[in-house]
């Protein structure tokens, strides 16, 4: 049974985030805390398997006790479970960044707290982290709706174009009118991350040369609203450019696109020119965008290698879809090491299926990356 600390404010949801996690008997709350102090106490003397936190709180909130917990060097899994998270993707992604493994909207009302979509979501998480993803059953992490895996199909269901950001001294220029940007014979890096993603691609973006050959589409497991947030950190970091993908974006080389959340991403060639497309099905492996769709996307292109990136993250995604695109492209997968991982759930399953050719630490990705694919 694994042992949980509950961190939060409010009575009440204590008792129903309590409820929730002793539903599924693998866990146990050991300990509550009703603020960021009472748990620094606590962290500092005992061991958890998992900590469930608010940011909200009075005398330390939620934000303040992952710094302090970096400062004392306390080692701790953390999940941030606040009405925060689905309001301010700032204050997610500085969660993330200061050491949580992953995140989870907690509606307002304690009553909605016992919907399936929220209890279901936060026990799927609490699995990952805990190291007991093999014995959960199939449900969505981060509040999405879960469903079972699709077979290979063609992207339908155009959507509206999504404000990118990106930095105006490094903008791609547009492509030459009615030529194509690749010739046959180039390249294409598909990447694929969950849980623990958002800081781990701090450690494999920005270390990506500015003159990279090819460009990069990542598919980061995020809900709506959170991506945009993410490419613009990103872009600030690196040299290459990092923009939140928008329909229509023709791929340029040494621009980083990061698929929007809610939608899943698609590289459809349109006139020779590779672009950016937004398809709407139902999740798939419980998660929306799905990595998978993105690699089976690519079955048809005209790349002449694709270079597939798997890491750190929950559940199996991109496993099947970088099956599918085996059988008719060549592909170079890398995939995160097990120790390097916040969950290794992902990159696990790529090598199970017996696909990677190369297992890295998260550090040497980016090296990895630039070898393979080469610069201008």
């Amino acid at each position: 049974m694994k042992n949980i600390l509950l961190v939060d404010d409010s009575a009440l949801m204590r008792r129903v985030l309590c409820d929730i996690i002793e539903s599924d008997k693998r866990f146990r709350v050991q300990d509550r805390a009703v603020n960021g102090l009472d748990a620094l106490s606590l962290l500092s003397r005992k061991t958890y398997d998992a900590v469930v936190l608010d940011v909200n709180m009075p005398q330390m909130n939620g934000l303040e006790l992952l710094k302090e917990l970096q400062k004392r060097k306390i080692s701790a899994k953390i999940i941030m479970a606040s009405t925060d998270t689905a309001d301010g993707a700032k204050v997610t992604l500085d969660a993330l960044e200061l050491g949580a493994l992953d995140f989870i909207h907690k509606p307002t009302s304690a009553l909605d707290c016992r919907n399936g979509t929220f209890s279901q979501g936060l026990l799927r998480i609490l699995a990952a982290v805990t190291d007991l993803e093999d014995q959960v059953l199939t449900t969505a992490p981060l509040g999405s709706v879960s469903s079972k895996p699709g077979a290979v199909r063609t992207p339908a269901g155009r959507t509206g174009a999504v404000p990118a950001a990106e930095k105006p001294e490094r903008r791609a220029p547009a492509p030459p009118s009615g030529k194509a940007v690749y010739n046959p014979g180039t390249q294409i890096v598909a990447l694929a991350s969950s849980t623990g993603g958002p800081k781990a691609l701090q450690s494999v973006i920005p270390k990506l040369p500015a003159n990279l050959k090819v460009p990069v589409v990542v598919v980061q497991h995020m809900p709506p609203g959170f991506t945009a947030s993410l490419a613009e950190r990103l872009n600030a970091l690196s040299e290459v450019t990092v923009k939140e993908a928008a329909e229509g974006d023709v791929l340029m080389p040494g621009t980083v696109y990061v698929s929007m959340g809610g939608k899943h991403l698609n590289i459809v060639n349109t006139s020779g020119r590779y672009t950016i497309h937004y398809s709407d099905e139902p999740s798939r492996e419980g998660v929306k965008p799905c990595a998978n769709y993105m690699y089976e996307s690519l079955m048809d292109s005209r790349f002449d290698r694709i270079v597939c990136v798997v890491m750190t993250g929950m559940g199996a995604d991109g496993t099947e879809g970088i099956q599918h695109l085996k059988e008719k492209k060549k592909i170079q997968v890398i995939v995160q090491e097990a120790s390097t991982c916040a969950v290794y759930g992902m990159p696990k399953s790529v090598v199970n299926a017996g696909l990677a050719d190369q297992v890295v630490p998260l550090e040497q990705i980016a090296q990895e990356i630039t070898t393979n694919v080469g610069v201008k």
